[in-house]
């Protein structure tokens, strides 16, 4: 009964994995977006992680050096 649960990559539907179907939509998003939109997502995540260490040094107490 378990070994019926168990099933190997080959036995389950498509045979794309999950590295080529990530690259495929990384071309796709590409494709369609352009350069802008990875650098504003990139914009947006370095400001969030900004904003996360400075939330950080004041959980921590410490004076912030601006």
């Amino acid at each position: 009964m378990a070994d019926e649960r168990k099933r190997s990559s080959k036995d389950t539907k498509g045979s794309m994995t999950v590295q080529e179907a990530g690259r495929k939509g990384g071309q796709r998003t590409a494709q369609t977006h352009g350069k802008e939109f990875y650098e504003e997502i990139g914009h947006k995540g370095g400001q969030r992680v900004k904003e996360l260490i400075e939330e950080g040094k004041k959980a921590k107490g410490l004076a912030l050096d601006k």
